[in-house]
């Protein structure tokens, strides 16, 4: 049993002055407190990131075209909403592109959805060999494509595409793979400003498209008209579009081509409604940057990895010509 502290102990604990920080250390703490406000949201997602490196990591698949966001628990476990069964040492985004007879899956003049200017052969194309091709992977084969499987695997849940009219032609390929299986009157197309949802009814499925080419707020945010030359993007404004996107199963991004102007990039700090606008520029891929940080973020804070898929096409050709 230790003895008691002596009342001479006692009383020079108690009389102790209290020690002050020095200056030196007291700028150092000030400095650390205004770099952890100024940057403290990629700061917190990088902290994130670390603490999230163990079993419930984010796995990102990467080649040419496509970026999968999923989560890994045990490596026999299967991804949600994965269809058929493939090598999971294959990379699929490593192949060629082979001809194959029994393309196409669906015929352009048995879908209603198709915009009529992107409509090929009513337009006169000649041939009709370029709707033969598919993605052969190197070292591994893809699933064939199910329609009944995949309207089963969409029961009761949303899939979005949201980016610029390349996604909106992916998205309008998913609807005509389906739509056949699907009667007449259990099947709708609705369009509400930027957002247009084709719904399964028997299946309490939807299929929507959102147009958003920058991801972030921007001044080309009309679905209809946004032939701007002078584009500008808001800064730190994917809530805006993001608000439309919370709830959402399978998640199909896609923003790159709207980039590609070959001038600097207008980016508003602000509101577009503000009367004197503060415009900076940055280049093209620091601007393109700052949109990828601002998707992912919202990504992470948003998505439940353990139930949703989300997917990311980057660089794609130019259908303009």
């Amino acid at each position: 049993m230790k003895p008691p502290l002596s009342s001479s102990s006692s009383s020079s604990s108690v009389l102790r002055k209290p020690r002050h920080l020095s200056p030196y250390l007291f700028s150092l703490l000030a400095f650390i407190v205004f770099v952890a406000i100024l940057y403290g949201e990629d700061v917190a997602c990088v902290f994130n990131q670390q603490l999230q490196l163990g079993s419930d990591s984010p796995r990102y698949f990467t080649g040419p075209s496509s970026l999968v966001f999923g989560v890994e628990k045990k490596r026999e476990k299967a991804l949600p909403f994965a269809i058929g069964k493939t090598d999971p040492s294959c990379d699929i985004f490593s192949g060629r592109w082979v001809y194959d007879e029994s393309r196409p899956l669906y015929e352009e003049s048995d879908c209603p959805y198709i915009q009529p200017q992107l409509t090929c052969l009513e337009h006169g194309r000649p041939e009709t060999n370029y709707q033969h091709w598919r993605w052969q992977p190197n070292g591994c084969d893809l699933p064939r494509f199910n329609a009944t499987l995949m309207l089963e695997t969409l029961r009761g849940k949303r899939m979005m595409f949201v980016g610029d009219s390349l996604n909106r032609g992916q998205y309008v390929s998913m609807v005509c793979l389906l739509h056949k299986l699907i009667p007449e009157d259990g099947k709708s197309m609705e369009t509400f400003d930027s957002l247009t949802v084709f719904t399964a009814k028997e299946y309490n499925a939807t299929i929507e498209f959102y147009w958003a080419p920058f991801i972030l707020e921007s001044n080309s945010d009309n679905a209809v008209i946004h032939r701007v030359s002078d584009r500008i993007v808001r800064k730190g404004s994917i809530n805006k579009h993001g608000k439309h996107w919370k709830g959402v199963d399978i998640m199909v991004f896609n923003t790159y081509l709207w980039w590609m102007t070959g001038l600097k990039m207008k980016i508003l700090r602000g509101s577009f409604d503000d009367e004197a606008k503060d415009i900076m520029e940055l280049s093209t891929e620091d601007a393109y940057r700052m949109a990828m940080r601002s998707m992912l973020r919202w990504v992470r804070i948003n998505m439940d990895r353990k139930k949703t898929r989300v997917f990311f096409t980057s660089m794609s050709p130019t259908h303009a010509k």
